[in-house]
């Protein structure tokens, strides 16, 4: 009977904390902040947590050499390993530091990844942790001020924790708390007779 109750009380915790995942392709030249579209992804609330996360050997491109960053941007020396994106040889520099582009109330790095919600930017980078900053959808963008000679692009792996648990949800944990407290109340009950 506690184990039932037990079991029932954690599948109702985990499917409050169920999470909406995808992952969407987001790419420097469709989706650049300047000629492009944002990549749409999931609708948020706001103030409900959700996550970005990319890998920080995914490259995309701002144009010609040094140029190449990952989602963080051109913020430093990046250097080709022989198998990225870039194409180039082992040793080779593909990016370095570009400075930042300003535009629609953001300054960010060239290249970086940034997050748009009911008309406000923020960035994002390679792994974002946080609440929704307002209500409706995320949408990615390359940051960069031309983007005829983008290239490349990146996987965005976003995931939404669930802003209100789901009737189901409610029920199974409502059974776990009821079957929890009458195990919590027989253990009372057959304590009190050996005692």
């Amino acid at each position: 009977m506690k184990l039932l109750a037990a079991t029932i009380f954690v599948v109702g915790l985990a499917s409050a904390s169920a999470a909406e995942a995808a992952v969407y392709v987001v790419g420097a030249q469709a989706n650049s902040s300047s000629g492009g579209v944002g990549a749409s992804t999931i609708s948020l609330t706001g103030g409900q947590n959700f996550t970005v996360n990319v890998a920080p050997s995914d490259l995309w491109s701002a144009g010609a050499l040094p140029r190449w960053s990952n989602a963080n941007g051109l913020i430093g020396d990046l250097f080709a390993t022989g198998s990225d994106n870039s194409g180039e040889a082992a040793g080779t520099l593909i990016g370095q530091d570009f400075g930042t582009w300003t535009q629609n109330g953001l300054t960010a790095a060239f290249g970086t990844l940034v997050g748009e919600i009911g008309g406000v930017f923020k960035v994002l980078g390679t792994s974002y942790t946080g609440t929704a900053w307002g209500a409706g959808t995320l949408n990615l963008y390359y940051w960069d001020s031309n983007s005829a000679d983008n290239a490349g692009a990146i996987d965005a792996f976003v995931t939404a924790s669930s802003a209100v648990p789901e009737p189901a949800t409610w029920a199974l944990m409502i059974g776990g708390f009821g079957l929890a407290g009458q195990a919590l109340r027989s253990r009372k009950r057959i304590l009190s007779i050996t005692a």
